[in-house]
């Protein structure tokens, strides 16, 4: 705790104790106070969405029985307690609260702790505290960067150690994360956003432009592409981003994400652009072309897939019940979004009678001393002594 509260002092500017570092139930009360009330109703409506999603994720043990006395089965049992990060400040998403709880809620976790960097009157941004309580949180803690991560770890006075810790952060806690994976699980190291928009000579390009700019504005390293089979749909959105530019709030941020990391590229067949769409393996993947489902059944690699022009990405970010949460980086050619898969573990169920032992035994005793392991023969051999 003490290393925590120097930290916090240190970074965040603010003094905790072991007394103010839990959120209280008065501090949420009156955080529900000052968030709209049009603003829980959408959040639960969006809840209830994010939940039928998961639910239909859900995996139970299973039993495989035989005559001979031979079971064998799979038991799935929930992690017992995991951590989900929050960031503060700029970056404070209540979508992203519900999507790190909800899933870890719909598995059965016995307990949810979430972390959260306070501001710099010492409290929890309101609609961050109202989307845990929706949501499910257990506990709220007023700590974040890589002490946060360091606490839910190891464990401090205040704060129980987890068996897996979920959510974004900075590069700080994105490294802290990596630091303690072994230790403790992790969801996966995040880095920047990334849409990929895959696009024929059917999409309207004012839709498109949009689109690459809905993940452009989130960070100067994110990144936009459009993959297109239209060079004359790669010159209209091209002049549609510039004018949009000019309008939106974060166009600073926008522009520099454009700079470095935007690109529009035409491909001669479609063919060559779902190609290059696998290569990139996209974060979110947006199909706007004459047959979208046809396309998206060519594709191998993305984290979600958004087919069709009124399924903008924002509609997975907020409200349409998968998971926002998802492989960056080229990580969806092996990662998944997050789901109740990340909140459960499996155990594996074996029961012999000695019928079933019997018919096998010698089997299992030549196979061990093959390897050398003259123990783990005898273990078998003992059972069928004379």
């Amino acid at each position: 705790d003490a290393a925590l509260f120097e930290y916090t002092e240190k970074f965040d500017g603010v003094r905790l104790d072991a007394e103010n570092l839990l959120v209280t139930e008065e501090e949420i009360a009156e955080a529900y106070e000052q968030v709209d009330d049009e603003l829980i109703a959408i959040i639960r409506k969006a809840l209830v969405n994010i939940r039928d999603y998961h639910q239909k994720q859900m995996q139970y043990s299973w039993f495989d029985s035989k005559p001979d006395g031979t079971i064998l089965g799979q038991k799935v049992t929930a992690l017992q307690r995991v951590g989900v990060y929050v960031p503060g400040g700029k970056a404070a998403y209540p979508s992203s609260v519900l999507m790190n709880i909800m899933p870890a809620k719909v598995a059965g976790v016995d307990e949810i702790i979430m972390v959260t960097p306070p501001g710099k009157d010492g409290k929890v941004t309101p609609t961050t505290l109202v989307a845990a309580k929706e949501a499910g949180a257990d506990k709220v803690y007023k700590v974040g960067g890589a002490q946060a991560i360091a606490a839910l770890a190891y464990g401090t006075e205040s704060i129980p150690k987890v068996d897996k810790i979920v959510g974004p952060g900075n590069i700080y806690v994105a490294l802290a994360k990596k630091a303690v994976y072994g230790f403790v699980s992790i969801d996966s190291i995040a880095g920047p956003s990334e849409i990929l928009v895959l696009a024929d000579e059917t999409a309207n390009p004012r839709f498109v432009a949009a689109d690459l700019l809905s993940q452009a504005e989130h960070d100067e390293m994110a990144s936009a592409i459009l993959v297109t089979t239209s060079m004359e749909l790669a010159e209209k959105v091209s002049a549609q981003t510039d004018a949009f530019v000019k309008e939106l709030s974060r166009g600073e941020i926008i522009q520099k994400s454009l700079d470095n990391y935007g690109h529009i590229l035409v491909a001669e067949t479609m063919e060559d652009a779902i190609d290059a769409a696998n290569s990139i393996a996209s974060e979110h993947l947006e199909i706007v072309t004459a047959n979208p489902f046809e396309v998206m059944t060519k594709i191998r690699n993305a984290g979600a897939i958004f087919i069709g022009e009124y399924s903008s990405e924002p509609l997975g970010d907020y409200f349409a019940g998968p998971n926002h949460v998802l492989p960056t980086n080229g990580t969806a050619k092996f990662f998944s979004p997050l789901s109740v898969d990340d909140f459960i573990k499996k155990s594996s169920i074996i029961s012999y009678s000695r019928n079933a032992l019997e018919k096998i035994h010698t089997d299992i005793e030549k196979f061990a001393e093959a390897e050398h392991l003259t123990a783990h023969a005898n273990s078998i051999k003992v059972r069928f002594e004379k």
